[in-house]
């Protein structure tokens, strides 16, 4: 197929038909409604099913219902969409099924506006609904790793029986990159027995629900799946690192921020401060290993987030009190930029900042 070039959001889509999904259930909201939009056009071309529901929650629910079935299954939304999704969510997870839920975030709280924001941050990896859950999120910082991510994305989903996340910002969904769309030789092959698909000859119907009445029944299912998020948790962490080995001070950032920083860091190198990068790209699991092989060395991490400081309490955690964590964010839909990371980075470790 060769690169095209395509919308962040595009990407998203086109990817998501690759891994095999067949069925799309969402509506419209800024940043992400290219993506909608794209689905509506693109799944009756392979067969698929597209359907904008009357709202978020209903949305939610029609994922529910064909992942029931079996099916490869979608949706996506914007923040406050996004929120109106969690009780849904809390029941996939409940149920043990597989979907691909996408967060396009934008600023906030409330209504906010449609500009880049990381600050749904708390609300995917802690959690959002009601219950002891956790949900894998991935978070891709290109829209060439969006191809890859969104893949195994559903491949996850179908391995666990879970819902996952992918979790990108309103700058993702809307820049424009070239991407090269590529069919995966070997795709793991999950069986669905556990599927409902009526009385054909499958041994009987089938019942798939998250409501159990009795205390120690549902204490019992909880444990099941802390079982399963330990699992997860071993196996399925994603991270990248850029110029650790040496590293006095290491930026924490994730998204299309751990791609602004990489300039700062450049930068600082040339002024002799020995700078690097750790990426998050599973932003839970989080990534502790990078954190343990370089928290001895390190003077001080810096948290680098388009948010108030949210991921910066994972960061404490993993540091673990070995180095100091230091932090710089701008949130409200405001991008910080190259220079600003670059002059926090100076300030953190004593430099003349320019």
């Amino acid at each position: 197929m060769g690169k095209v070039l395509m919308k962040g959001n595009e990407v998203i889509a086109e990817a998501a038909v690759h891994a095999g999904c067949k069925y799309f259930f969402g509506y419209p909201i800024t940043p992400q409604s290219e993506l909608v939009a794209y689905m509506a056009r693109r799944l009756p071309e392979v067969g698929g099913l597209f359907l904008q529901a009357e709202s978020e929650i209903a949305a939610i629910n029609m994922v529910y219902g064909a992942s029931s079935a079996g099916a490869r299954v979608m949706t996506s939304s914007s923040s406050p969409g996004f929120s109106l999704k969690q009780e849904g969510i809390s029941y996939l997870v409940g149920s043990e099924l597989p979907a691909v839920i996408c967060n396009i975030v934008r600023g906030g709280p409330g209504l906010g506006n449609i500009q880049p924001a990381q600050s749904d941050y708390f609300q995917v990896t802690k959690g959002g609904g009601h219950g002891d859950y956790h949900i894998p999120v991935l978070a891709p910082a290109s829209l060439q790793e969006i191809v890859e991510l969104t893949q195994d994305a559903f491949d996850i989903a179908d391995q666990y029986r879970t819902p996952v996340i992918l979790m990108g910002d309103g700058m993702l969904g809307q820049m424009m990159e070239p991407v090269e769309f590529t069919v995966r030789s070997e795709k793991p092959v999950c069986s669905k027995e556990w599927a409902t698909s009526g009385t054909r000859g499958d041994g009987g119907p089938k019942i798939i629900t998250s409501l159990e009445l009795d205390a120690e029944g549902l204490e019992k299912r909880n444990w099941n799946l802390q079982q399963k998020f330990a699992v997860m948790k071993k196996n399925e962490v994603r991270y990248e690192t850029y110029l650790v080995e040496d590293a006095d001070y290491i930026i924490v950032a994730f998204g299309t921020v751990a791609r602004i920083s990489m300039n700062a860091i450049n930068r600082a190198r040339k002024e002799g401060i020995k700078a690097g990068l750790i990426r998050p790209i599973s932003l839970w699991p989080f990534p502790e290993k990078p954190f343990i092989e370089t928290r001895d060395q390190v003077i001080s991490y810096i948290s680098v987030e388009m948010s108030a400081g949210q991921m910066i309490e994972d960061v404490r955690l993993a540091v673990n009190g070995h180095a100091p964590v230091d932090f710089f964010g701008r949130t409200g839909g405001v991008v910080p930029t190259q220079e600003e990371i670059f002059q926090k980075i100076m300030v953190v470790a004593g430099g003349v900042t320019v």
